[in-house]
């Protein structure tokens, strides 16, 4: 998705929003910036299963905290804060302690995840990419989710502190250097390890 498709998308959210359709602003943007979301959680997890039952969850813990939603980053920002939050929770979670969620009150949402779970595409991937992705795969989850915004997602270096950093708006600069600092430190060390 471009940039300008993002801010259309921005637009219609805030819309929804400000017009109190929570449910059809939420729809919407799982419709919309779902696909993306699940595809960054199944590189997390590196299990659908996994990542799948953690979309729903994230998606519950959304829809529930939409209403104090305050339009300080872009909505698909506050995703990937969201996902990355509820991903570090469900690996700390015992598994077998895992909840199903609930989402029968709220049919548009529920169809609109069941939506991404089934459309999402299986990638074909390169030797150099598999190997990549094996490296991937033995990061720990901060780098792996660095990885992921900057690489898969191209978020812009400010939008990644908003997610990944200490969450202070006054430290937004100082976190978004050090974030660019140890993203090229990770990238050095992924490029010795292919070699």
């Amino acid at each position: 998705m471009d940039s300008d498709t993002r801010r259309v998308l921005e637009a219609e959210l805030r819309r929804r929003f400000d017009a109190g359709d929570l449910d059809a602003a939420m729809a919407h943007a799982v419709e919309h910036y779902g696909p993306e979301l699940f595809g960054f959680l199944v590189g997390l997890a590196r299990d659908h299963d996994r990542a799948s039952d953690v979309f729903g969850q994230v998606c519950e813990r959304m829809w529930r905290g939409l209403k104090t939603f305050r339009w300080e980053s872009s909505f698909r920002v506050w995703m990937y804060a969201v996902a990355r939050n509820e991903y570090l929770r469900s690996t700390r979670r015992d598994k077998k302690a895992k909840r199903e969620v609930p989402l029968s009150k709220v049919p548009s949402l529920s169809g609109a995840i069941d939506k991404v779970r089934t459309s999402t595409p299986v990638y074909m991937r390169t030797d150099i990419k598999d190997a990549f992705a094996k490296i991937r795969e033995e990061l720990p989850p901060e780098d792996h989710m660095l990885l992921g915004l900057r690489l898969d997602r191209k978020m812009a270096w400010n939008d990644i502190a908003r997610v990944l950093g200490s969450g202070d708006p006054a430290h937004l600069a100082r976190d978004a250097a050090m974030l660019r600092k140890r993203y090229e430190r990770l990238k050095e060390r992924l490029r010795d390890l292919l070699q």
